[in-house]
């Protein structure tokens, strides 16, 4: 369920809980549903969907255009504003560092690199890894990013996205060929992904780089998208190495869900 779905939108919002500010639950609830909406949005479509009266939500968003935090277009809509790009980087990294003892956890049991990876705009980036021990083993640099068509953890991450939206993102970025195994059409990658729904799991087959193959699983209702992977040499990350892989992934992943969530509070 998406973000927007699981938020109040009666005409009477709940007080703030826990001996909370109010005015800061609700700002927050705004800037959220402003990121929901594709990062600009109308007073009266942010009343709407919160249920605030336009006065209240005037004055909050007044308070967050001074801080920077959103800023006022031309059309006189309401964008999210620059400061939130230094907020948001921050906790990207401190992500990766979370994620770290999961991913160490599925070097410890599979002996393969263990990777972490969200969108960010039209790539993905990886935001962790803990390396395997074997002498031969997939390394991908923290920070490095690659277009999704080619990797286990875009599709993924991509794999319960509306198909209008991924040929729209795959207009934007092109579909180059990494190897000869490469998806590169629309159509070949929008079968991928109905695949991906139909097993619960996402493969780089030799896709990205030759000789190397990852699984890839989202992480469920984590802050921001996020997808774990597993990858290592073609020859030991089998189809019969997937079955046993792949439930471990889902555990980690479901494991450190509760930890993002418990983490980032109620």
């Amino acid at each position: 369920m998406p973000p927007s779905a699981e938020r109040k939108t009666s005409a009477s919002p709940a007080p703030a809980s826990g001996g909370g500010v109010q005015s800061l639950e609700r700002a927050f609830d705004l800037l959220e549903r402003m990121a929901d909406a594709g990062g600009e949005v109308g007073l009266s479509e942010l009343s709407s969907s919160s249920g605030l009266p336009l006065p209240t939500i005037h004055r909050l968003m007044r308070t967050l255009v001074a801080c920077g935090y959103v800023r006022q277009q031309p059309n006189r809509r309401y964008a999210l504003g620059p400061r939130l790009i230094r907020l948001g980087e921050s906790a990207s990294r401190l992500l990766g560092t979370w994620a770290r003892p999961y991913l160490a956890r599925l070097v410890e049991e599979t002996g393969e690199t263990a990777n972490m990876a969200m969108l960010d705009g039209d790539e993905v980036v990886y935001v962790a890894q803990v390396p395997s021990r074997h002498s031969m083993r997939m390394f991908t640099e923290v920070g490095r990013r690659v277009l999704p068509h080619s990797t286990g953890v875009g599709k993924a991450l991509l794999a319960h996205t509306p198909a209008e939206e991924v040929r729209a993102l795959l207009a934007r970025t092109g579909m180059p060929a990494a190897t000869e195994r490469t998806l590169t059409t629309p159509e070949g990658f929008l079968d991928a992904l109905e695949h991906v729904r139909e097993v619960g799991y996402a493969v780089d087959d030799n896709e990205q780089e030759v000789g190397v193959r990852c699984i890839a699983v989202t992480v469920p209702d984590s802050p921001t998208a996020a997808a774990i992977s597993i990858s290592g040499p073609a020859g030991r990350v089998t189809e019969a190495a997937t079955d046993k892989f792949v439930p471990l992934l889902h555990e980690v992943a479901r494991d450190l869900s509760a930890a993002l969530v418990s983490t980032h509070g109620p």
